[in-house]
């Protein structure tokens, strides 16, 4: 705004003292002080407010008016309540420095002339980020000549002070600010991502708000073409349900929105149109590695020579890894996405394809890209991720080090870190209402191992799938004789085996609070040691035989035979 737009606001207060040929000047802040020397904190274009409290004589007036005009501050407001009056020395320094100077009658706070000024400012940035954001999704329409969404999340900063966040459904930093100092911390990110899965499940309105580590939020869904939300539009549940949602990027702004006029919200919703052209851009570039992940499945379930499926890989390589001179390993992750009431497998298998691609980039790497290094195929009711590794030989690994590929991608995903990092937010997600399985092959290093890290990932997954919970991810180093075939006993057998053996301990524990149980599990995980089983339990040795005692006393099992203590372990492992 221009200075002669605030002396022309009556209930401002404001008289002209000196200035008159430089009231076109345009105010981008204000400021109010009372130091000596107030340089350090401004930045120019700045309405001063001060209350004199500085000046004590009369040279004090020539030395701030010098630093105000040296700043380059667009005016300066003094209030009359001090002094009873603005000093001469005070309007003199002024007309020699050419700075402008109005009169701030005592009867108005300097918090009124404030927020008017802020209000007008932030509103004329609006319209002007307005402009940019939407120049700015016409270029990434036409091309990707925009720049992706870190160049609007800046312009928020720079000039309407909003800082903002693009994070993956499990809360991986797509794009935010580059100071170091506005970055999100991972715990954060993923109760972020937990909020917004567990809003979009419900049905809630967007934005979202949400509170952490005492710091206010607000949540906005990218919305892909196909599945546009405006700000303050409740989302129906049976047009748009959860399960798209699992893999959606959402806006984090830090701030509350519900405070907002609509002017705003209508800039950001802007922003998140925006971010949704660079989801859609990259939605279509993964057409070819998923094309390339198809025929390689279709390939390796045929039962094709390993020389064929050699030749694929060593297609797809170039396209994931570019620049790797070796051949990478390769890893299987397969998924599935289970919801009540639903009956298209397919569709199933389509939301967990989508899901892998956000799920499966490397956590610790910004950006979009990462996702895009790996290949996702759809078979049957289940979606099969190639991820590609480098490889583990020294001399390859040595070669990816000079090009810089081998930080590119993590060296072998494991079920466990995976799980720890989706389990929150995905189960938010999910609710009572839907399940996500997933199971984790070893690195395998030619194509001879892809058909067996195919059916190992496959078995993980249903083993995986015997478990409880919404989330659940198992790895090959699960596939124990044992534990292999479990998931393969049906329900009525695993509840009548453990219902037989079990039952009457748990009964006896809730009657006595005797922890027969616990000490059941001790006794095998100790391998029926009983000097480790009492120290692990912190008993005596006597009142450990004790228990031990009882419990063969009410299955009429003998612990000391293996074949019983093998039918405890496979008991406790089904229960």
């Amino acid at each position: 705004m221009r200075l002669r737009a605030l002396l022309d606001t009556p209930g401002l207060g404001l008289r002209l003292l000196g200035g008159e040929d430089e009231l076109d000047r345009a105010v981008r802040g204000v400021m109010t002080t009372d130091l000596k020397d107030p340089s350090r904190y401004l930045a120019g274009g700045e309405l001063v407010l001060t209350g004199l409290a500085w000046r004590h004589e009369p040279a004090d007036s020539e030395r701030f008016v010098r630093i105000l005009a040296d700043a380059g501050v667009a005016a300066l407001g003094a209030g009359e309540a001090e002094l009873a009056g603005i000093p001469d020395d005070v309007v003199e320094a002024c007309a020699r420095h050419r700075l402008p100077l109005f009169a701030v009658d005592e009867s108005v706070a300097f918090a009124s002339i404030t927020e008017h000024v802020v209000r007008q400012v932030s509103g004329e940035r609006a319209g002007d980020l307005a402009a940019v954001v939407e120049r700015h999704r016409r270029m990434m329409t036409a091309g990707p000549a925009g720049g992706g969404p870190d160049v609007v999340l800046e312009l928020l900063g720079s000039d309407l002070d909003l800082r903002a966040w693009v994070l993956s459904p499990a809360g991986r930093l797509i794009a935010g600010p580059k100071d170091a100092g506005a970055s999100l911390a991972p715990e954060a990110r993923t109760r972020l991502a937990a909020e917004h899965l567990a809003a979009a499940r419900a049905g809630r309105r967007a934005p979202h708000r949400v509170t952490a580590a005492g710091v206010t939020y607000s949540l906005f869904p990218v919305r892909t073409a196909a599945r546009p939300e405006r700000p303050g539009q409740a989302v129906r549940r049976e047009a748009a349900p959860a399960g798209p949602a699992l893999s959606d990027w959402l806006l984090v702004v830090q701030a509350d929105a519900a405070e907002w006029p609509d002017a705003r919200l209508d800039l950001v919703n802007g922003v998140t149109q925006l971010v949704a052209v660079e989801r859609e851009r990259r939605e279509a570039g993964r057409t070819v590695r998923r094309r390339l992940a198809q025929e390689l499945l279709e390939l390796v379930q045929a039962g094709a020579a390993p020389g064929e499926i050699a030749a694929r890989l060593r297609v797809a390589a170039p396209v994931l890894l570019p620049g790797l001179d070796a051949a990478p390993d390769w890893q299987v992750v397969v998924a599935r996405v289970e919801w009540q009431g639903a009956e298209d497998g397919a569709e199933g298998a389509r939301r967990a394809q989508a899901l892998l691609e956000e799920l499966l980039a490397d956590p610790s790497a910004a950006g979009p890209e990462p996702s895009d290094r790996l290949a996702v195929a759809v078979a049957g009711e289940e979606a099969v991720a190639l991820v590609p590794l480098p490889p583990s030989g020294d001399d390859a690994r040595g070669a990816a080090e000079e090009t810089g590929a081998a930080d590119r991608q993590p060296q072998g995903l494991s079920a466990e870190s995976l799980l720890a990092a989706v389990r929150e937010p995905l189960a938010a997600g999910l609710g009572d209402e839907g399940r996500v399985t997933l199971g984790v092959s070893a690195a395998v290093h030619s194509a001879e191992g892809l058909r067996g890290a195919l059916e190992e990932a496959r078995h993980a997954r249903r083993v995986a799938a015997a478990r409880p919970g919404a989330v659940c991810a198992a790895g090959h180093q699960e596939l124990a004789s044992h534990v292999l075939l479990l998931p393969f006993v049906p329900d009525d057998v695993r509840r009548a085996f453990t219902a037989r053996l079990l039952d009457p301990l748990r009964q006896y524990d809730g009657r006595h609070r005797a922890e027969l149980i616990p000490t059941l599990e001790a006794f095998l995980e100790a391998d029926g040691s009983w000097t480790r089983c009492a120290a692990r339990l912190h008993l005596h040795v006597n009142t450990l035989r004790y228990r031990v005692g009882r419990i063969e006393q009410l299955t009429g099992r003998d612990l000391s035979r293996l074949e019983d203590k093998l039918d405890f372990f496979l008991a406790l492992r089904m229960s």
